[in-house]
Parts: C-alpha cells; sequence; structure tokens
C-alpha cells in the first residue's frame, strides 16, 4: 500500500514528472564520488584540469539524467494509452480535492473515472458520476479497467475498508490512501516502532544556524551564478521591454518578507503603466474565485511580450538580486502582497513567515496558478515545517520541468 497525500508525491509508483527529481542530492553526491577516479584516470593520462572536468562531465550526467527521466515522464504521462484509470473509494470534501489534483495535474498520468461509496456526501461530492457502493469493487474494476483505487474519507467501516485493499490486490489493482491529517504530513519518516504497527513520526521541526548557514550559502552561490549566466538574456529581455512599450523596465511591489518585514520585489514588467487603474474595472471577471486572489487567464493588462515571459517565468529573473541581497531565498514560500498576507486568519498559516520567501516553491512545481490560494497555504506551511536543505535541491530541479511545462502559467 502506498499514501497520497494532497500536493505532494506519493511513495512509490504514483509520480509525476518531478519522478526522480527526488533522488538529486543522492545523485548529486554521487557525482561527486565518482568524479575522484574519474580524475584520476583523466590525470594518468596527462589531461589538464583533469579535476574540473571531471566534477562537470559527472555532475553534468546527473543533472542531465534527472531531467531528462522528467521530461519523458511529461511527456508519456499526457498519453492517453499509457494514462491510468482510478476509482475514488469515499466522497465528499476530500474526494474532491483528490479529483482536482488529478485534473489539474496531468502529468501525474492518472484520470479519476468516478466514486464508490456507501453514502456519498453531498458536501464537496466531485464531479464524477458515482459508480456504486463499495460491495461492487469487484464488479467495477473489471466493468471500468481500473489501474488503481484511491481511498479517500468515508464512514465505511475499517474492515470493509480492509476488504477494499484485499479485492485491489488480489485483482493486480494498486492502492492509494489519503491518510488523516494529510495536511501535516511534509517530511514525516514510516517508522515500525510498534512490533509491527507501522507509525509516521513526525519531529519536532528545528531550522538550526548551521541549516540557516547552508541555505543562504545555496542562495548566495546560486543566484550568483545564475545572474552571471543569464546577464545577457536579462539584458535582451530588457531592451525588448523598453522598445515594446513606454515604462519602466522593472516592475516593483512591496511584498510581505520573513517575519512580515515590507520588501521590495523585483519583476520585469509584463504590464501596461496603466495596470492598476484598470483592475477595479475587471474584479468581476476574477478566474479565482476564493475571494483573495486576482488572476485572469487572458489579462488584456499583459503585454504581448509580457505574455510570453509569464509562461516561462522569465519576469521572474531580477528577483535574483533579491535574493543576493538577503530579501528573498531560490526555493520558499510564495511572497504575498500585503492584502494578501492580511487575510492570514489562522496561527498556523502564519507559519510561512519563518522563512525568506522564494523565486520557486512546493507552489511553483506543484502548477502556478492552478493552485488554489489555501492549497498554497497548506504547501507553504509543508515546506516550512519540513525544510531540509535536500528539499531545496529537489524543488529547484523540479522547477525546471515545471517551468518547460507552463501548466498554471498565465
Amino acid at each position: 500500500m502506498l499514501t497520497f497525500a494532497l500536493g505532494l508525491h506519493s511513495v512509490d509508483g504514483l509520480r509525476d514528472w518531478t519522478g526522480g527529481v527526488h533522488q538529486a542530492p543522492r545523485l548529486i553526491v554521487a557525482s561527486l564520488v565518482v568524479s575522484w577516479p574519474l580524475a584520476g584516470v583523466l590525470g594518468g593520462l596527462g589531461i589538464d584540469g583533469a579535476a574540473a572536468l571531471a566534477l562537470a562531465a559527472s555532475g553534468g550526467a546527473a543533472l542531465g539524467s534527472i531531467v531528462l527521466r522528467a521530461l519523458l515522464r511529461a511527456v508519456a504521462h499526457r498519453a492517453t494509452p499509457l494514462r491510468q484509470r482510478a476509482l475514488i473509494v469515499g466522497s465528499g470534501v476530500v474526494a474532491a480535492q483528490v479529483v482536482s489534483r488529478l485534473r489539474n495535474h496531468e502529468a501525474i498520468g492518472v484520470e479519476a473515472v468516478g466514486i464508490a461509496d456507501d453514502e456519498v456526501a453531498d458536501v464537496g461530492t466531485p464531479g464524477v458520476p458515482t459508480l456504486g457502493t463499495i460491495d461492487e469493487l469487484p464488479e467495477l474494476i473489471q466493468r471500468e479497467s481500473l489501474d488503481r483505487v484511491i481511498i479517500s474519507f468515508t464512514r465505511a467501516r475499517h474492515d470493509r475498508l480492509l476488504g477494499v485493499i484485499r479485492t485491489c490486490r488480489d485483482q493486480g489493482v494498486a492502492v492509494d490512501v489519503v491518510p488523516r491529517l494529510f495536511e501535516f504530513l511534509e517530511g514525516a519518516t514510516p517508522v515500525d516502532a510498534i512490533r509491527g504497527l507501522p507509525l509516521l513520526s513526525l519531529d519536532a521541526p528545528v531550522l538550526a544556524p548551521r541549516a540557516k548557514a547552508a541555505k543562504r550559502a545555496l542562495d548566495v552561490v546560486g543566484s550568483s551564478l545564475a545572474l552571471l549566466v543569464l546577464l545577457p538574456l536579462m539584458l535582451w529581455i530588457a531592451l525588448a521591454i523598453k522598445l515594446e512599450s513606454p515604462g519602466p523596465v522593472l516592475f516593483r511591489q512591496r511584498r510581505a518578507g520573513r517575519d512580515g518585514h515590507a520588501f521590495e520585489v523585483m519583476k520585469f514588467r509584463t504590464m501596461r503603466l496603466d495596470a492598476e487603474e484598470l483592475k477595479s474595472d475587471l474584479l468581476r471577471a476574477n478566474d479565482v474565485r476564493d475571494g483573495v486572489m486576482f488572476k485572469l487567464w487572458r489579462d488584456p493588462r499583459v503585454t504581448p511580450l509580457g505574455r510570453r515571459l509569464r509562461r516561462l517565468s522569465l519576469d521572474e529573473l531580477p528577483q535574483l538580486v533579491n535574493v543576493l541581497r538577503g530579501e528573498m531565498s531560490l526555493v520558499g514560500p510564495r511572497p504575498l502582497v500585503f492584502e494578501e498576507a492580511g487575510s492570514l486568519a489562522e496561527s498556523w498559516q502564519a507559519r510561512r513567515l519563518e522563512l525568506k520567501p522564494g523565486i520557486t516553491g512546493p507552489w511553483q512545481v506543484g502548477g502556478r496558478n492552478h493552485v488554489t490560494f489555501q492549497d498554497m497555504l497548506r504547501l507553504d506551511y509543508q515546506y516550512v515545517t519540513g525544510w531540509s536543505l535536500a528539499r531545496d535541491i529537489e524543488i529547484l530541479i523540479s522547477t525546471i520541468p515545471a517551468v518547460l511545462s507552463r501548466r498554471g502559467a498565465y
């Protein structure tokens, strides 16, 4: 059995295009180990700069394999014959969230064909048909050609759910279970602690000074190298913006940083100069109905060049300067405008301010504008309370295929 935590990857089998990226820290360490004997071989052949060449070759091979694997999965999981057919056992709000996640993340490669439950909940029932009851599962597996069953929250008894799992295992169907309290399981470690009874162990989150220093070192080195490499592209973008429309090249806006302190985030300008004046006239057309965020699929204020920049997140490149200044991090919670930050009513939501906001984060990898405001808060909370340097590296590498897929970007 495997666990399907909403907003997270399952621990086995159910992977989207970022599958394998979680192995990035290990591959990077392995590349460092491999580079030493490779450097010795190259040095023995009399090649100058053998150590640097070996490190670059092994590191490039590791990074290339991660990105290539992610891109191949992105293509394969969107092919209809390769997509898995899934039945949701359960109903209500959480079942609806499962269906929504699967629909908004096609690259996972799973399609929800319907639900099965003894008592279908009226609240939050997902927009898929009810195919039958739990007792009808054996027939549903055959009739619907199911590949997997996702057990969501249901009022069915424990023994009946065990029967669901046994039926699936007998018929060769994969099983996923949405655990209770799934919002808090980031960083959980499975432990066989009490005579065969599996537990999920959640350690108290502590961001030690050494960890803070490591995160800052990653930010400084990463942003410096990125600015050095991307400077020609950034100059070209700045010139193109200046030639396309009147106004400044950069867009500056006050955002809530770590501990709620204000800072000025920088982006390449992607809108007309009168964008703020036009916003009030467009509020009714808002594509986000959470009462907080304002997003338009076809925003008339966005310039043609700005739309292209947004699709590839190139408008956010100036934030590398924010990172170098120490105002932001390469990876972190989404930087909120103060209007959005003011809507955080619950104390756990404020935990997202314990780390600096990031250029990328779990919300970027999870689907950008497809992620609702409340889901983004949950993802940020999970990231902050389960932070690790390995997790930052994983998210950084996952961002590459996320941006190239253009999913949720507008």
